[in-house]
């Protein structure tokens, strides 16, 4: 009993084993002797035959690696790495440049698993600070306050060549006031449509404000200087952020889910035509949804007032012959919302000390870029 409580691994409770039964007493048999300390005969007579257990091999992960560097030669290689010269430097060219200088530290892996174990590893060069860009709020109350604009490609039959179409949308009314098809993507394009625009609907200085993506025409300083002048606040979405610019990629997703878009126009008067006809049915006979059923046009010049009367007349007669068919009572013309905007404030925030601070008001929020 003894010996098992001494025993503290399975090769220290073998030979204890095995040296119990080579000392039993001679009129006890071997078949007694294990029944009596719980063994296995067989495992028995397979222990007596191999002889005492031999040592348990020590890891790799315990054991001293006869070929690893010394502690000083890992200094060597920290205090090399970390270097004026080199602490800039990833490890196959410090190595390489090392080699060239006739001087062998370690090979390039070492160089990585000492930066690892130092907790120096990654990217040495130095780093731009990470961005933070502001969220664009945007808020509309009436046509004219707020633009927004995009560039999209029409391909042509010919392989690999393509149309440029830009189009500005009112974003009150989805109203598209200005849009232009071109052969190439360029900022002097982009300033002379928008200085079009601006003069044709007589916008005042500060009226407006114009919404867009980051993409090179509308970042271009010529182009920002054109609106600046105009004084004309813009806008930008967040790098990667499409949905900032939402109200723009859903128009031209509209247009290329019509029944008779092409898919590829033949060449560019048959793209202009295709425009045309398709601009002109936008704005005066597409039904939007996000109007409640009202054109572009309609909510841009103010005639879907009139127009609801007519609907709300509609309705009230048929009410009048049939109440029993609307259950939820006398029915009402939908008006399309009174606000529009990009990216609104979300409702947690609103009315909050932090809503205060950052947005004094959604007009004055709608003027920052």
């Amino acid at each position: 009993k003894k010996s098992l409580v001494d025993a503290r691994s399975p090769e220290q409770w073998q030979r204890h084993m095995m040296t119990l039964i080579a000392d039993k007493p001679k009129r006890l048999s071997v078949s007694a002797a294990c029944r009596s300390l719980g063994l296995n005969r067989s495992s028995v007579y397979l222990w007596l035959q191999m002889g005492p257990p031999k040592p348990a091999k020590r890891s790799r992960q315990t054991s001293a690696q006869p070929r690893a560097l010394s502690q000083v030669e890992r200094k060597a290689v920290i205090d090399t790495m970390n270097s004026d010269t080199f602490k800039d430097q990833p490890p196959v060219a410090v190595y390489h440049q090392l080699l060239q200088q006739g001087v062998y530290l370690a090979s390039i892996s070492t160089m990585h698993r000492l930066l690892r174990t130092e907790r120096l590893h990654g990217e040495r060069r130095q780093q731009r600070i990470p961005q933070h860009h502001a969220v664009p709020r945007l808020l509309a109350h009436a046509p004219n306050e707020v633009w927004t604009w995009d560039i999209t490609k029409l391909p042509l039959v010919q392989r690999s060549v393509y149309l440029s179409l830009y189009v500005v949308m009112d974003l009150f009314s989805r109203y598209v006031v200005a849009w232009m098809l071109s052969r190439k993507e360029n900022s002097g394009l982009a300033k002379q449509l928008m200085t079009e625009a601006v003069n044709r609907y007589d916008i005042a200085p500060e009226q407006l404000t114009l919404h867009q993506d980051r993409g090179s025409p509308m970042t271009a300083l010529s182009f920002l200087d054109t609106l600046a002048e105009r004084k004309v606040v813009a806008s930008h979405s967040r790098p990667r952020v499409s949905n900032d610019n939402a109200f723009s990629e859903s128009q031209f997703k509209t247009a290329k889910y019509q029944p008779d878009y092409p898919g590829k126009f033949r060449d560019f008067t048959h793209a202009r035509e295709w425009c045309a006809d398709y601009f002109e049915w936008y704005n005066t006979q597409h039904h939007h949804s996000g109007l409640a059923g009202f054109t572009p046009e309609q909510v841009f010049t103010g005639r879907h007032i009139a127009v609801a009367q007519n609907k709300q007349a509609a309705l009230d007669e048929m009410y009048q012959k049939h109440p029993e068919r609307f259950v939820a009572g006398r029915p009402k013309v939908a008006m399309p919302p009174e606000t529009v905007a990009i990216n609104p404030v979300p409702i947690e925030l609103q009315g909050t000390e932090e809503d205060r601070v950052n947005f004094p008001t959604l007009k004055a929020a709608s003027r920052s870029i």
